[in-house]
């Protein structure tokens, strides 16, 4: 894997970001922002109003297309014919092989044996080989092998400053939509999304508060936060696998650690409750990666949120329709508690 220990904060500026949102733009999708407007919600906001960055509109999914493509486009065109290679339990390697055959590259994408079939089956859908392996670090060291031996560039799932800069246009894309934003609230997994979108509302607005969401088994961001370096989890347990990585890494976690304000984490149950008020209050169909994101504003954040202009970032919608069903079935009763007064 790449080393960006060198590279500066600077890489990220506010300049930065928007140049490569203007090289992004004729790839992938600007997604919409809509208000909330829901008669269970309201009351519980004090006067204040939820917005939703709709990013599960993205291409592939998800956010993960931003950051994928932002790589590929990176490379010069020997690196580019050579191919990708990425690990991934799903969305990075949907991305990943969406973004090889956009710029007409081969793909080999390495995925964990335990991942949903219905995003194996889409990687491939994408026109990318699939490597199946039955753990994370077998995973990894297959990618690398896949590197040396076979010249494939490897795109990091959230490492390194072209997937900041891709995830960037995420929150750049919602400050511009959404006027006078109070706190943007984003799920996290392994902090590239956050690092972007963090990076982008602090520069525009450095009074903008950027809360960052994760599961209560694979909280590596606010590990890390409150150890001051980053941190790798010994074990990673939550029924949100695209939040499960195993550990934050410098880069990001450097940007993190200079714009994110604060981590909260989750239970899976909240969890599965938001995305039951997803689909009930929003009319949206999401994987429990942006229900989280609701749960926080509706859990652990709402006291601090009371009329405020809130930001909530919906990351990705790449669910099959039996496990939606199970989250919903599981989130019924704990949606019940993050409603009530």
């Amino acid at each position: 894997m790449q080393d960006y220990s060198d590279v500066p904060l600077t890489a990220i500026s506010l300049d930065a970001i928007r140049a490569r949102a203007a090289l992004l733009a004729p790839h992938v999708r600007e997604t919409p922002s809509i208000a909330l407007d829901s008669p269970a919600l309201t009351p519980l906001l004090g006067g204040g109003a939820l917005f939703l960055k709709l990013e599960c509109l993205q291409k592939t999914g998800t956010f993960k297309a931003r950051g994928a493509m932002s790589v590929a486009l990176s490379l010069p065109e020997d690196r580019r014919a050579a191919g990708l290679t990425a690990v991934s339990a799903g969305n990075h390697a949907i991305a990943t092989a969406w973004a090889a055959r956009h710029i007409g590259a081969p793909a080999k994408v390495v995925m964990m044996s335990s991942a949903n079939p219905f995003r194996v089956a889409r990687a491939r859908a994408y026109g990318a080989e699939v490597v199946l392996v039955d753990g994370v670090v077998e995973a990894f060291a297959e990618a690398e092998r896949l590197s040396r031996d076979e010249g494939l560039t490897f795109v990091h799932p959230y490492e390194g400053p072209f997937t900041t800069l891709g995830a960037a246009g995420v929150g750049l894309e919602f400050m511009t939509q959404v006027t006078g934003l109070d706190a943007v609230i984003v799920s996290v997994g392994g902090g590239g999304l956050i690092s972007g979108v963090a990076a982008a509302v602090k520069q525009i607005n450095p009074a903008c508060k950027v809360y960052a969401v994760e599961p209560e088994g694979a909280n590596s961001l606010g590990q890390s936060l409150s150890s001051g370096a980053p941190v790798k989890l010994d074990a990673v347990r939550t029924i949100a696998d695209s939040l499960g990585a195993p550990g934050c890494l410098p880069f990001s976690f450097r940007v993190n650690q200079a714009y994110v304000d604060e981590a909260v984490s989750l239970s899976d149950d909240q969890i599965c409750g938001g995305v039951v008020i997803c689909q009930e209050e929003a009319k949206l169909a999401v994987e429990p990666a942006a229900g989280a994101a609701m749960a926080a504003a509706l859990g652990p954040l709402r006291s601090r949120l009371q009329g405020k202009r809130v930001g909530v970032l919906m990351c990705g919608a790449n669910i099959d329709a039996g496990g939606y069903g199970a989250i919903l079935e599981r989130g019924r009763d704990p949606a019940l508690a993050l409603l009530a007064p």
